[in-house]
């Protein structure tokens, strides 16, 4: 009997995907929450599970299609006995190699939320693991071991296979732990980075202007979707844009401070870090700016304050503008925002941003100073009240106690929703901001 895997709303309320990468073929034995393909919406790229085991019979689709939520994309043949998928360890089907489980759900990858479980379950370490002759556990193929992008990312840092190791959870979902227990055993046998891979980059095809005219590019996932909340917001938000500039020289020595720092040690420690603590510290106090713009069903308009901050990070990828936001950063530690923030990038740049992530967003930073860019005019993102552009950081030259010296100057740009937020709330929020960079004492006292 075949069964069929439709497309699911792997967002809130989208109605399409365009099918990324397949990652199996038909005639390849699947598992239930063994990930079949990725693919791409309106908000961010997922991967998608299959829920039941079973034989792929057919692809409906082939890569690069884009196919509404609910059609069919995959059928996967689950009558009788599973034909053998090519295990490593040759041996019989043993009983305890799965195990009955209630019905109910289970966690599964980022950006999927979860899936029904059948009355099965992969097996867990310990005694239900296959083991082969000489004591090591069995590692069963065309199964893409599960872990969240930061553990893939580690994984790979550290030149570890994911396929070999065994996660310490029953969910099957591998940790940080799991990876850094694969390498401890010999951390010396695997460099901890891929230099040939970054180190000589093939050179960028040159195109002929005479030979070709032009390129055209469709317009779809996330950029067009981005181009859509942009042209929204700009035409919808009455956009209101101040600058500051500001010396920001004893910052850039705390975070050369904060770096050598043993509590900070692993942790993204960079200048941004210091501007998303500063923004944290204004929005504290001048809450006013945390809000948004309520038409409300009767005509009647409202102010919705935010008596919380998720605060968004704009991020370039491959496939366009992101803005991902850390979920209550107003209550993180610096550790904890520092965490949070590599975290958000790693994923990020595997293009593995959940559309929850993406979602909620209170206010936002773009950090246009990482392309040299001295300062700009922000699009605010739709919903949110406020966006902080902040420019590229230089030596300047600077009048610094009655003298000229050179100093490490940044100019700050914040865009605001002129209907909720007035000249003087944004004034003063920028100008909190400004104040706490040219003198980050005061991430203590006004803290």
């Amino acid at each position: 009997m075949a069964r069929e895997f439709k497309m699911p709303d792997v967002g809130e309320g989208l109605t399409e995907a365009e099918i990324l990468k397949w990652y199996v073929q038909p005639g390849d034995s699947v598992t239930d929450g063994q990930v079949v393909c990725e693919v791409e919406t309106a908000k961010a790229a997922v991967e998608l599970p299959i829920p039941f085991d079973g034989v792929v019979k057919e692809l409906l689709f082939p890569e690069g299609t884009t196919v509404d939520v609910g059609q069919v994309i995959i059928s996967v043949d689950v009558a009788g006995d599973e034909p053998a998928a090519a295990p490593v360890v040759a041996a019989e089907p043993e009983p305890e190699a799965e195990e009955a489980a209630p019905s109910g759900r289970q966690p599964v990858l980022v950006g999927y939320g979860v899936a029904e479980s059948s009355t099965k379950r992969r097996a867990r370490k310990g005694a239900d693991t296959p083991v082969a002759a000489n004591g090591t556990a069995t590692v069963v193929a065309d199964r893409r071991p599960l872990a969240k992008p930061p553990v893939r990312k580690l994984a790979k840092d550290l030149g570890v296979d994911l396929a070999t190791v065994i996660p310490s959870n029953p969910d099957g979902i591998i940790t940080r732990e799991d990876v850094h227990a694969a390498v401890a055993p010999a951390p010396a046998a695997a460099p901890a980075v891929e230099v040939p891979a970054q180190a000589a980059p093939a050179p960028a095809a040159v195109v002929s202007y005479d030979a070709v005219r032009e390129t055209r590019i469709p317009v779809k996932g996330v950029r067009k979707a981005t181009a859509q909340a942009m042209i929204g917001s700009a035409f919808t938000a009455p956009h209101v844009t101040e600058f500051v500039t500001v010396d920001v020289t004893r910052t850039m020595k705390l975070v050369e401070e904060l770096k050598a720092d043993k509590d900070m040690q692993g942790l993204r420690v960079n200048p941004l870090l210091l501007v998303a603590k500063a923004l944290l510290v204004a929005i504290k106090r001048n809450p006013e700016i945390s809000a948004s713009w309520d038409e409300g069903q009767d005509g009647k308009a409202e102010i919705v304050q935010k008596h919380y901050v998720n605060l968004g990070i704009a991020a370039a990828t491959p496939r366009g503008l992101i803005v991902p936001n850390i979920k209550d950063a107003h209550a993180k530690t610096l550790p904890e925002l520092a965490t949070a923030l590599g975290e958000l990038v790693a994923t990020a740049r595997e293009g593995k941003t959940s559309p929850a992530a993406m979602q909620g967003g209170t206010v936002t930073i773009t950090n246009v100073g990482v392309f040299g860019v001295d300062t700009g005019t922000p699009i605010l993102n739709p919903g949110e009240s406020a966006i902080l552009a902040v420019g590229a950081i230089k030596l300047q030259p600077w009048v610094h106690k009655g003298k000229v010296k050179p100093r490490m100057v940044t100019t700050l740009a914040l865009s605001f929703d002129h209907r909720l937020v007035d000249g003087e709330l944004g004034s003063k929020v920028l100008a909190d901001v400004a104040a706490v960079l040219e003198r980050p004492k005061r991430l203590i006292t006004w803290s």
